[in-house]
């Protein structure tokens, strides 16, 4: 994606969390045990805060977190997002920045996880209203797939495999393929690592399919899967999607 197809979607969906959060700052977050639409907002706000600290400074921040707005959640969001959004207009995404992330030290890599991290905490505050979720653009869903899978889950095992435990010692090489139209890619684990390829779902164990939004959600653990189609060894499945969940954490 272009970088600027990535601010633009940021746009939106910041807009979105915002209005529909602040609705209830009560309701329950079903997706996120334990919180309510006003934890949702600070979290996300503080999370913008962290990144512009971390680019700006190039040291991971301490101490943390800031204190909260005074004028509620959502003006914390408010400043999380217009503090991020200054930020991002004055670097370009090729200049340097400390990330979590080894392979990828730049601006760029928040510009995307911003959006990524924007979409998936949208859907949250939808879900703490009781909304249809608004539509997912096929191209920041397919993205946020590979995003997961490689920068969240292949990279996270590893660097802390002791994170996911027996789910990863006892897990046997077999491939998962995961499909969103011509798009596939086969997930294989093994007690050494993870690894993702493109690859005919033929070769593998067990399949999963559906549109980008319908994988995507289902993927972050935002989606039943009963708009999935699964196929193969389903305890497979089950066990990349818990997998996965450690990954998120």
């Amino acid at each position: 994606m272009e970088w600027d197809r990535y601010l633009e979607l940021f746009e939106l969906d910041v807009a979105r969390l915002r209005e529909t959060g602040a609705r209830d700052l009560g309701a329950a977050v079903p997706s996120c045990p334990g919180w309510t639409a006003a934890d949702l907002l600070l979290h996300v706000g503080e999370v913008y805060l962290h990144k512009v600290e971390m680019m700006r400074k190039g040291v991971w921040p301490d101490p943390w977190p800031p204190a909260p707005d005074p004028a509620g959640p959502a003006a914390y969001l408010d400043r999380g997002a217009a503090e991020l959004r200054g930020e991002f207009a004055a670097r370009a995404p090729q200049d340097k920045s400390l990330t979590w992330y080894d392979p990828d030290q730049t601006v760029g890599f928040w510009i995307r996880r911003m959006a990524q991290e924007t979409v998936v905490h949208r859907v949250d505050a939808e879900l703490a209203a009781g909304e249809t979720i608004a539509p997912i653009p096929d191209d920041l869903a397919v993205d946020g797939i590979d995003e997961l899978l490689v920068v969240h889950f292949a990279y996270s095992v590893s660097k802390w495999p002791e994170e996911f435990g027996e789910l990863l010692t006892s897990s046997d090489g077999r491939a998962v393929s995961i499909e969103t139209g011509a798009e596939r890619r086969l997930v294989r684990t093994r007690a050494s690592g993870v690894e993702i390829t493109r690859g005919e779902p033929g070769s593998a164990a067990a399949s999963i399919s559906g549109t980008p939004q319908e994988v995507f959600l289902w993927l972050w653990g935002r989606a039943d899967g009963a708009a999935l189609s699964f196929a193969g060894d389903l305890e497979l499945v089950e066990r990349l999607r818990a997998l996965l969940k450690v990954a998120t954490q």
